[in-house]
């Protein structure tokens, strides 16, 4: 446990702040290089071992089932010992993963590539969990920022993820593996450092620091103690307008998201685009994804979370409309709506992030920010595994007509009942 002995000044808690989103930026380089990689290619993969497009879209639906599931023993894991050992842990459990994946690669095991990248998904949850830790310490009127710091260093490595196709084939061949399995070569790689990087450098502990800080002074019998069950966490979302519009924003913008994400190779595959073509596309999507988030944390601070949410839904319609619209294979229609679709996702995610970090307790935030996440997971991971079936038997332009519909729900929601959570919250 983190003990401050005094209280802290404001110069000093910032130095404290300064430090631990600049740890955790480097970490998210790293990890997003992990992520990224392996996403690009569990598609084409999966659709390559199992012989049928209509289950390749359950490699990424596995992984986010993975990562969503993993959040539960990785929240109770940060209530219990602090955000660096959850996600040092969330890291290594990815790194098995990736090995899993290359196994099921040689081996042209479906099964065994489905358990690889559900152990995959935990290097997600560490990126995910990663944005609440970088504002365990932020003051409020920042918090957006500070938070969209974190998601936008992500940036880095994600796009250059998916552009490791080249080199990946070539390292793979050298070592006699499958051409698409040298990605999760650079996954595993990612994953260890980005462990290494939190380990040694997210000192002290943000959150625990957070509670530190809230004791101090406080008798000891009169201390709440640590919440760390994700059932607590669910009430305490469903109990808080707040963090409900919150909650119900992130999964919104990350189901959309995804079900058109992973469909997109195959969709271009089809109309014969190259592998590397693909990798750009992706590469592009991402960079949308996290490449403007601190315009998004900057709108956030400046303006609010609503208004942010409803901007991310109009881009995402946008977005969907493109991808409906684009031709099998390759177009610039298609790259401007994967493009729009992560900005959405942006939008969105730091907008929704920042009303669960502001509404959640000190003593409730592993538990809320896990179950908020677990949520956003699972709703995801159905997303992806039902966008396989619509494309198989309805095509690619219906799965886009079905994400503008997700989108405008969300968007009907935060008009018509998020004025509640402006008027409650904090």
């Amino acid at each position: 446990m983190t003990t401050i002995p005094r209280a802290l000044d404001t110069a000093e808690v910032h130095s404290l702040q300064t430090r631990t989103v600049t740890t955790l930026m480097g970490s998210q380089v790293l990890g997003g290089i992990g992520v990224a990689s392996g996403i690009a290619v569990a598609a084409l993969v999966a659709a390559d071992v199992s012989g049928r497009d209509d289950l390749s879209g359950l490699a990424n639906t596995s992984q986010v089932l993975g990562g969503a599931l993993l959040t539960i023993p990785i929240a109770a894991l940060m209530a219990a010992r602090g955000r660096r050992v959850g996600l040092a842990t969330a890291y290594l459990i990815g790194t098995v993963g990736a090995a899993l994946a290359i196994t099921a690669t040689i081996l042209g095991s479906f099964v065994l590539l489905l358990l690889g990248t559900a152990l995959f998904g935990a290097s997600t949850t560490a990126n995910s969990q990663a944005r609440y830790a970088a504002v365990d310490l932020a003051e409020p009127r920042l918090r957006g920022r500070q938070l969209s710091l974190v998601v936008w260093a992500t940036t880095i490595g994600s796009v250059v993820g998916p552009n490791l196709f080249g080199p990946g084939k070539a390292v793979a061949l050298r070592l006699g593996l499958p051409e698409l399995a040298g990605a999760w070569l650079f996954s595993a790689g990612g994953f260890v450092l980005a462990a290494i990087v939190v380990q040694l450098m997210l000192r002290p502990d943000p959150l625990l620091t957070a509670r530190a800080l809230a004791d101090h002074g406080t008798p000891v019998g009169d201390r709440v103690p640590e919440r760390g069950s994700i059932l607590h966490g669910l009430r305490t979302i469903a109990a808080s307008p707040v963090i409900l519009l919150g909650t119900l924003a992130v999964t919104g913008g990350h189901v959309v998201m995804v079900a058109i994400m992973v469909m997109t190779p195959i969709h271009m595959e089809h109309g014969h685009a190259e592998v590397e073509v693909i990798g750009f596309v992706i590469s592009v999507h991402i960079l949308g994804m996290f490449g403007l988030s601190p315009v998004a944390g900057y709108l956030t601070d400046r303006f609010g979370s609503r208004p942010v949410i409803l901007l991310g839904v109009v881009i995402q319609v946008a977005a969907a409309v493109l991808a409906a619209l684009s031709e099998v294979g390759w177009s610039l229609g298609l790259l401007l709506g994967l493009f729009l679709l992560g900005l959405g996702w942006s939008c969105t995610m730091v907008a929704g992030s920042g009303l669960i970090a502001a509404g959640a307790a000190v003593r409730d935030r592993a538990a809320v920010q896990g179950a908020s996440d677990l949520v956003m997971g699972l709703s995801a991971a159905l997303a992806g595994g039902l966008a396989g079936v619509v494309v198989q038997h309805l095509g690619y332009d219906w799965l886009g007509a079905i994400g503008a519909v997700l989108a405008l729900t969300l968007g009907a929601y935060t008009l018509l009942r998020g004025r509640q959570a402006v008027l409650t919250g904090p």
